[in-house]
């Protein structure tokens, strides 16, 4: 597997996205290139560009299986009651996101978790899709307070862990390391074996 870091552009994959750390001005500047809501903490805008990820995906997945909807059901004009039943043209439009705001209220959002459940589940109803909100949206809750403290705190984290087993070392140091470590795939937790990182392994 390809450790080097790769560039935060409309080609990243979410794993890739997922297994490195960005800088707060990298994702604003991805948001700012893909149209992307710039506003907010680093989690925030990690979120929206999951979500831009994703929906690249499923529609690059589509276009390769060259699925063809059956129904005209229009999800942009079309009154919808919470009788109505999810087509396999559903899209996320102005008018979906108007309906579950009146039914759930201001907190409504759309992410990936329920955008994937709607895109998965033709033939069962909004009021069922409301419920199934709820559901994930607590799960969610739970997974981004805790990804939010790891992710504000990982760099505070690393030096002092770094510090603590290396305390002949300098603060300049831990950085040098902090920088190495957060460039490669996977966890950006202090490891006793990161004092043997170097250029070369940004490069494997």
């Amino acid at each position: 597997m390809n450790r080097s870091r790769p560039a935060l552009d409309g080609k990243i994959s979410i794993e890739d996205f997922t297994s490195f750390y960005w800088l707060k001005e990298e994702l604003v500047s991805f948001c700012k290139i893909k149209g992307i809501l710039q506003t907010g903490s680093k989690i925030d805008l990690a979120s929206r560009i999951h979500i831009f990820l994703d929906c690249v995906e499923i529609v690059v997945l589509d276009a390769n299986k060259q699925h063809k909807p059956t129904s005209v059901f229009d999800w942009k004009k079309s009154t919808l009651t919470q009788n109505t039943i999810i087509t396999d043209n559903y899209k996320n439009t102005e008018s979906v996101r108007a309906f579950f705001t009146l039914h759930i209220g201001t907190s409504f959002r759309f992410f990936v978790a329920f955008m994937n459940w709607m895109n998965q589940n033709t033939g069962k109803t909004l009021y069922d899709a409301i419920i199934e909100w709820y559901r994930l949206h607590a799960l969610k809750k739970d997974k981004t307070i805790q990804t939010e403290i790891g992710s504000q705190f990982e760099y505070n984290q690393y030096m002092r862990d770094f510090l603590k087993d290396n305390p002949d070392k300098s603060s300049k140091e831990a950085m040098k390391y902090w920088k190495l470590k957060r460039a490669l795939r996977g966890t950006n937790a202090y490891e006793k074996s990161d004092l043997t990182l170097s250029q070369i392994d940004l490069q494997q």
